[in-house]
């Protein structure tokens, strides 16, 4: 059960990460790997920073600034 809430939040933090920088999503399986990729990212930054929190809503805002900020730099790399 937690892998599919896992998926979930990754696809839904993948996509809100794309519609936030280009107005649109990138495709399901991009949305998707860039959540959850974002999710690891997010996690650790906010973990370095200090932040602590619960819930669903404080993870899906941690995966999707992880989400951006994967996103940015898979754009950047494939230039």
């Amino acid at each position: 059960m937690r892998l599919i809430i896992w998926v979930l939040v990754g696809l839904l933090s993948g996509f809100l990460a794309s519609k936030i920088l280009y107005n649109r999503g990138a495709g399901p399986l991009i949305d998707l790997l860039l959540g959850l990729v974002g999710g690891f990212v997010g996690g650790f930054l906010f973990d370095l920073l200090g932040f602590k929190g619960r819930g669903v809503i404080y993870h899906i805002v941690v995966a999707t600034v992880g989400a951006i900020i994967v996103l940015v730099l898979y754009h950047n790399l494939m230039r």
